[in-house]
């Protein structure tokens, strides 16, 4: 049967006839090519008419356009290859077909191919002929045993396989030249050379991406910062206001006082009261004070206010025993936002005679430890604040409470 394509016995690829083996060999410097009674595949696609030499190719297609109906055309196009060569002055259009007794163009001499003698030797003393295994090594690329036993299992039913394979003198006078040693090392050095400026290249587009992403990193870090800045910023600026009303509050009860004692004197000494239009200016002026205060509900920084007023007014004949008891509860607050993994700090005898006496007996105290998290145990022997109910901002809000009452002579006056 005539034969209806060539193959290239380098790298396996089906051509139609001499010409495209022709100018195969010129792009891969292929030389070597056998007749094939297989026909290339010519699959026509439906939608759009491209031609397809074979399945990758309608697969890559179908993978890019999405077009899956294709005709199969191969009967149609499959033609008898015609051997006869076109003289061509230029020595690398010189096709060697190798393994069919066809035709050669004039002047070009075959010998054969040369292959690495030590695989070959290996090779012999594991019982493969001198002709199968020089085949192999050649068609195998001359790498590996590996590799030149795995190409006799896949043609060992090849009518050639015990063949010598036969190059133009051309091609091997090249590849003689092409693998000098010289060559070689100036090609494996400028392989390296050019994996190294890769490398390098890699290296800095790295490092260049890192340093992007460090300072992308530190503006978001200095933004939580200033959030978290302004937001204190804030949290001292309404603290200090209600100082401030506090204060104003405390002065003007105790103004409101001092005229209740001087019309009360007043009335003691017999003399007459004073105008009442000028008691009636200064009510009116507190109590639309106290309308325009906002309505809201207690926030729990203003419940531990409360508590410690209640403290104070409770107690208010011992300012000293008042005064040491705020000084306690700070310092229980601190050393827990000091230590908030110490166990021993979040854990506090009720029955302890120095608790007692500087905390314990004192109404809102215990009440104002509960507000920051502490809690009774069963037996009502301690109060203990687990770890995950560590709230910092509740902490921060009771310290900040407690050091106003400390220092604010006015608290706790209403």
């Amino acid at each position: 049967m005539a034969g209806l394509s060539l193959m290239c016995g380098d790298c396996g690829s089906q051509l139609r006839s001499v010409e495209e083996a022709q100018e195969h060999a010129e792009l891969t410097g292929h030389a070597n090519f056998s007749e094939s009674t297989e026909a290339v595949l010519n699959l026509i696609c439906a939608a759009c008419g491209k031609p397809c030499r074979s399945k990758t190719e309608s697969d890559l297609h179908t993978k890019r356009t999405g077009h899956t109906e294709f005709t199969d055309k191969t009967a149609e196009a499959a033609n008898p290859i015609d051997l006869e060569m076109k003289k061509d002055p230029s020595p690398s259009s010189s096709v060697a077909v190798v393994g069919e007794d066809t035709p050669m163009s004039e002047g070009t001499d075959m010998v054969a191919a040369e292959v690495n003698k030590e695989l070959l030797a290996e090779l012999e003393s594991m019982g493969f002929p001198t002709a199968r295994a020089t085949r192999a090594l050649h068609f195998s690329g001359n790498t590996s045993i590996e590799a030149a036993i795995n190409w006799v299992v896949e043609h060992e039913n090849d009518p050639d396989i015990d063949e010598l394979p036969m190059v133009s003198s051309n091609a091997k006078d090249e590849a003689a030249k092409a693998l000098t040693p010289e060559e070689i090392k100036a090609k494996a050095q400028e392989l390296r050379e050019r994996a190294r400026k890769k490398k390098e290249e890699e290296e800095k587009r790295m490092e260049r991406e890192r340093e992007k992403d460090r300072i992308r990193v530190g503006k978001e870090l200095l933004e939580a910062k200033r959030i978290e800045e302004d937001n204190e910023r804030k949290r001292i600026l309404a603290l200090r206001k209600a100082e401030k009303e506090e204060e104003k509050r405390a002065r003007e009860k105790i103004r409101q006082r001092l005229e209740e004692d001087k019309a009360e004197r007043r009335r003691k000494l017999g003399l007459p009261p004073e105008d009442p239009n000028k008691v009636k200016t200064v009510i009116p002026a507190v109590e639309e004070k106290k309308v325009s205060l906002p309505v809201r509900p207690a926030t729990q920084g203003e419940q531990m206010r409360d508590q410690l007023r209640s403290l104070k007014h409770n107690h208010k004949d011992d300012d000293a025993k008042v005064k040491r008891a705020f000084q306690t509860l700070l310092t229980f607050v601190g050393n827990v936002v000091k230590n908030p993994d110490e166990e021993k700090y979040r854990k506090i005898r009720l029955t302890n005679p120095s608790f007692q006496e500087r905390v314990g007996s004192f109404k809102g105290a215990i009440e104002f430890l509960e507000l920051c998290g502490f809690v009774k145990d069963e037996i009502g022997e301690f109060l203990i604040l687990s770890r995950d109910k560590v709230n910092m901002p509740i902490l921060n809000t009771a310290g900040a409470e407690l050091n106003s009452a400390i220092v604010n002579p006015f608290f706790g006056v209403l």
